[in-house]
Parts: structure tokens; sequence; C-alpha cells
């Protein structure tokens, strides 16, 4: 192998490709570079070998004896070469790589990924779980789900969930929940980085807001989920992230009230490259898995029968909130 080391690779490319199809022209035209190019080429690379690989005559370059020998060798070996790089291209065509938040990949992606396995088996999935969306033009991504109001520069988005809000708490503190008011003597759980606040809701209940009592505070969404599970207080939860632990019962949704955020989980993809087979069957499988989890939430949350006290109206009430239309990473 270390004898390659005196010969440039890109003359043996120009010796092979005019051996293969006879012309300097030609050749030229299939490496897209000048046909004194593909010459000097061949020349500097005759000097690095030691050997005349051919004969220059009026009609052309005609391979030597030893030419011949050469050539067919490096035709076997650049055909190796192409085969090997297919296969990266190969493993790259059937993997799918999608960005998601840590929380919505965590809560909610995770626990359903093996019935995409089992639907799509030869799609390998890599996740890249960030906040940051990626430039979808030039990386590995091939579909973001973010949440946000839909606007990001250089992605076609399609909204996947409209985003509701409502307060979750573990069943015990459910338990002495008997009317909104009692929420000011519960600890607030509080997501400092969220863009979603307790106003909104407090006004699709259609009651002045309480004060809670202090809580803790985190800075990421799958801590204050645990925290409520734990027992530690009430946070203002949205479907994607509390729908398993209300579905096991984890969690309680005390007030069948729920509020617009203003905000969506949205699929983004570039608006530059192709879709492809990979990226539709994905958005497929995740839409009927959205569809799903909507399904069973919706009996999840429904309004409590005589046990609270909510000053409201007896069926969920809607409202869209004022809360700031920016992208968030949850």
């Amino acid at each position: 192998m270390a004898m390659l080391n005196r010969v440039h690779l890109n003359g043996l490319r120009a010796v092979e490709t005019v051996a293969r199809l006879g012309s300097l022209a030609t050749a030229a035209g299939e490496l897209n570079v000048s046909v004194s190019a593909v010459s000097q080429q061949i020349s500097r690379t005759e000097k690095q070998l030691g050997q005349a690989l051919f004969e220059r005559t009026t009609s052309g370059l005609v391979l030597t004896e030893f030419g011949a020998v050469f050539a067919a060798r490096l035709g076997a070996g650049f055909r190796e070469l192409a085969q090997a790089v297919a296969l990266a291209d190969e493993a790259s065509q059937c993997t799918l790589v999608v960005s998601a938040a840590p929380a919505f990949a965590s809560k909610w992606l995770l626990p359903r990924l093996s019935r995409h396995f089992d639907r799509h088996p030869n799609v390998l999935l890599r996740i890249d779980a960030s906040v940051r969306l990626a430039n979808l033009d030039h990386s590995d991504v091939d579909i973001a789900i973010r949440l946000g109001d839909g606007k990001w520069p250089g992605g076609r988005a399609e909204l996947l969930l409209a985003q509701e809000v409502f307060p979750v708490c573990a069943p015990g503190i459910a338990r002495k929940l008997t009317s909104i008011g009692d929420l000011a003597q519960t600890c607030a759980i509080t997501d400092e980085r969220a863009m979603i606040n307790w106003e909104s809701w407090f006004a699709a209940a259609g009651v002045e807001p309480v004060t809670f009592q202090k809580g803790a505070r985190f800075t990421d969404p799958m801590l204050c989920l645990e925290s409520a599970i734990a027992g530690h207080g009430v946070m203002l939860g949205w479907q994607l992230l509390a729908a398993d632990a209300l579905a096991d019962g984890r969690l309680v949704a005390p007030f069948g009230i729920r509020a617009q955020s203003g905000l969506g989980y949205w699929l983004v993809t570039s608006t530059t490259k192709a879709e492809r087979r990979k990226v539709r069957d994905f958005k497929a499988w995740i839409k009927e898995e959205i569809a799903a989890t909507m399904a069973r939430f919706g009996s999840s949350v429904a309004e409590p029968s005589g046990t609270i006290a909510v000053e409201s109206t007896a069926a969920p009430v809607y409202v869209q909130s004022d809360i700031p239309r920016r992208q968030a990473g949850s």
C-alpha cells in the first residue's frame, strides 16, 4: 500500500477513464475537467510509474502492452471502490435521522418506536436529541419535530398537534382539590424555560388567577414532570408530555379545562431537498401514533363528575392564550 503514495489518485482515475472510454475528450467529459488536464494527469502518472501507458498516435492514445494490463487492474480496483462508496450511500438511504427535543423524545417518542421498527424493519432510526433546530439543508437530519409557531427560516413546517395546557398532579394531591381555589394551597412546579403560563389556563377556566405556594423550579420539562409524579405539587402540562403518565394513573388532570397555548408540535423538513419515502413513511406513522395518543388522552382528562367543583361551564373550554409566538425546544 505504501507504493500508492508515489502516484496521485487523480492521475490513476484519468488513466482508467481514458482506457475504458477510448478517448481523451470523452474521459474529460466524465471527469468534468478539460482535455489538456486529462492529458497532463496521464503524463504525470507515467513519469511517477516510470512506464509508458499509452502510445501517442495520429488517431489518439493507444494502450501499450503494459498499459493494457495496468488499466485492467485499475478498472477492477475502481469498481471495488465504487461498491464501497455505494455501501455508505445505501446505509444513508436506509437511515432516518430525526431531530427532536429531549423531553419529547424521552416521554413520548421513545416508548412508541418499536412499532416503527416493526412496520419499517429496513429503516434504521437515529434520534438526534437536541433543542437546536439543525440546518436541514446542510446536515444529515431528515426531519425535525419542534415545538413553536411553525415559523422556521429555511424549513417546511407541517402542524402535527396544537398544544393545549392544563394542570396535572399526583392522585394524592388531586384528591385535595375540591375547587380551583384549592390550588392556592398547593405548590406550583415551574419550568423556568417554558413559554406557557398559568394565566392562559385561568382565563380558560373563567376565574381569577390564584397565588400558589412556592414550589420546585427546574430548567427542564422532564424534571418538572417527574417532580409532579413524585407528588411535589401541580405543574402546567400538555398533551404529549403528560399523556402516558395520565393514562397509567401516575398523574391526574384534576380539572377538565384545557387552554390553547398558541404553540404546537410541527414536523419540519428542508425546503430544498426532495422528501424521500422514509420521511413520508415516518410522517404517516407518527400521525397515526398522535391520533391514538389523543384518543386515549381524551378520556384521561374528561371533566370529573361531581367530585370537584369547577367554577366554569361543565364542558371543557378552550381559549387562545397570549403566549409569545416563538420557538421552543420541548
